[in-house]
């Protein structure tokens, strides 16, 4: 039986589309104002062959003090685009910003490298004023998203989902389904943060650990031990509260474009399967998602079909997206409950049976602090970041990976994708990183601790996928051994907010240069004690497991403190194209290359 789908996300007809899309213009030609709870509750759905998107400048109250934004026919997200694998595309975009210019980029699909959307690699940008048309041919289905690669101007609200239905039917049944986009609102004017985050980047970390903190340590491991360790996070200039440079104390978190208190509703029936299209369209953020009542069960990865494996939580890294099916039944509502990576706030929704309903809110979990382990050093280094972890005020010793084996144990999996541990290999780190004052630590991670569910997820007493837990549907998809490997190294400097690529930030860096139709492996080295997810355009991330082999396809692969990870890319796709870390101001405080695909001479 082919899925139904809610009449919520069906396409939408002409004379619906100009109601829905004119009410949010009136709002903008009207009082300039757009907020944020009447808009998520009726979101755009355009569907067909041909596109007219407006980008404009409009006001947004999230938090009762409206500010500006940057809107996308008039709405904040931006509308929710449904194409079908195998049509030809056509976009058109329109540039309404004044004096500035704007572009979009389609995040995880598979295009021309002139219709990739950056400004400087793949075409000039939009200049103000001007119309750029968009054209390709879908080559892919599943689960996407499009965002501006201009300024800040995707942290200001140009971001929006994409659905591209497949050719065939999926591998799976479902008879209702939403899209869960979450992302990170700031009141500020993206461009001050990014200020006040190379003047100030521990502005945020209000968590710093106190004299009573250390008298509790020192009871417990002893005075050596405690000054060492202390002495170890001085030497770095770092404390292990800080982990993620901007959380609740500046974002409101939103789900479909609603703060907490909007309680973005999405309906089901008693029994029916439900999809749940799980989007992190956050500037900055990691969310750590759940629904207290409800398994969920992991249909896809970034677009990709894997081998459904049923968690209790995820951790989805800013511009990874999953594929989730439901089954509601017993509760008339459930929560929707994703809470930031340092548990600073949250964003929340509810699955009901009617609209109006609510369940209870989850309190949020005991704030999480980074181990030497944790980035691979004090010793352990080794595979899962073996050692002492510690989790709020709990001393969670032995514990890294409980969550992970029930997990395991529940769905039934073979093993495959990384749970033995690689064969240790020495880091050997690029002369660049030498003296270089952009480079403030080094770690010597020897392994991807693919089957670590993260900080703060481990021990939990729930069942949080890692991303050993994720395995294609497919085999690889080249079948080639790759023919060369290139390192690099994720560095950066806490206090001066410089991130880079082999401490080189963007502006200096050569461009990495690969031979049209060659099988490389990319291996990425996180040298620093913050997550970095590291998305490659224009091309598949080939994620592998401990041992090598193919594990899962991506297009963003995150990184957490003191990781390895390696996958292989096929260059099959000629042109100029970006590969930077996924938050935002780290992309722009310069951990970003380009990659050239080129005719071998």
């Amino acid at each position: 039986m082919s899925p139904s789908r809610d009449a919520s996300f069906l396409p939408a007809s002409p004379a619906r589309r100009r109601f829905v899309q004119g009410l949010a213009l009136a709002g903008v030609a009207g009082s300039g104002l757009l907020r944020g709870n009447a808009l998520a509750m009726t979101p755009a759905v355009l569907s067909g062959h041909d596109f007219d998107l407006a980008i404009g400048q409009t006001l947004l109250d999230i938090t009762g003090r409206p500010r500006p934004a940057v809107a996308v026919n008039g709405q904040v997200p931006a509308p929710l685009l449904r194409w079908r694998e195998g049509d030809t595309v056509s976009v058109r975009v329109h540039n309404r910003l004044p004096n500035v210019p704007s572009s979009i980029h389609w995040h995880g699909i598979l295009l021309p490298a002139n219709m990739d959307g950056v400004p400087g690699m793949s075409f000039d940008g939009i200049a103000p004023g001007e119309t750029w048309l968009y054209r390709f041919t879908l080559k892919q289905s599943g689960t996407y998203w499009y965002h501006s690669h201009s300024l800040f101007q995707e942290q200001a609200g140009l971001y929006g989902p994409i659905i591209v239905d497949p050719l065939q039917p999926p591998p799976y049944r479902y008879d209702r389904e939403h899209v869960l986009l979450f992302s990170d609102w700031t009141d500020l004017a993206p461009d001050a943060l990014f200020r006040r985050l190379k003047k100030a980047p521990g502005y945020d970390n209000l968590y710093r650990r106190t004299a009573t903190d250390f008298l509790r340590d020192v009871r417990r491991d002893g005075l050596r031990a405690t000054l060492a360790e202390r002495g170890m996070w001085g030497r770095m200039r770092m404390t292990p509260s800080d982990l993620s440079d901007v959380n609740g104390n500046t974002y409101t978190y939103l789900l479909n474009g609603q703060p907490p208190a909007g309680n973005w509703t999405g309906l089901f029936r008693p029994g029916e399967r439900v999809l749940l299209r799980l989007v992190n369209a956050g500037a900055m953020t990691h969310f750590d998602v759940r629904i207290p009542g409800l398994e969920m069960t992991v249909v896809a990865a970034d677009g990709q079909y894997v081998h459904p494996v049923s968690v209790d939580e995820l951790r989805i890294a800013a511009a990874e997206t999953y594929d989730v099916i439901v089954e509601p039944t017993g509760q008339d509502a459930y929560t929707i409950f994703a809470q930031d990576l340092g548990r600073t706030g949250f964003a929340r929704g509810t699955l009901a049976v009617r609209h109006g309903l609510a369940a209870p809110v989850p309190a949020v979990d005991p704030r999480p602090l980074l181990a030497m382990g944790d980035m691979a050093h004090g010793g352990h280094a080794g595979h899962g970041g073996q050692g002492r972890h510690r989790t709020g005020h709990h001393d969670t010793t032995g514990q890294a990976h409980a969550g992970h084996q029930a997990a395991q144990a529940h769905a039934g999996h073979d093993g495959h994708g990384g749970h033995a541990p690689a064969t240790p290999r020495g880091v050997v780190h690029p002369p660049t990183e030498a003296g270089n004052p952009l480079v403030d630590m080094q770690a010597s991670p020897t392994g991807p601790r693919l089957d670590d569910p993260g900080i703060g997820l481990r021990g939990n007493g729930r069942r949080v996928l890692a991303y050993a837990d994720l395995r294609s549907l497919f085999e690889d998809p080249d079948g080639r051994e790759p023919g060369r490997e290139v390192e690099l190294h994720l560095t950066g400097h806490m206090e001066k907010f410089a991130w880079s690529f082999n401490g080189v930030p963007f502006a200096s860096a050569e461009p990495l240069r690969l031979n049209y139709g060659e099988r490389v492996r990319i291996v990425l080295v996180n040298d620093t004690m913050m997550h970095h997810p590291i998305h490659l355009h224009g091309m598949w991330s080939d994620l592998e497991d401990a041992q090598g082999r193919f594990q899962v396809r991506k297009h963003t692969v995150d990184m957490p403190p003191g990781t390895r990870r390696s996958y292989r890319v096929r260059a099959d796709a000629l042109g100029r194209w970006a590969f930077h870390c996924h938050l935002l101001y780290h992309m722009e405080a310069g951990m970003m290359r380009e990659v050239r695909v080129e005719e071998s001479a």
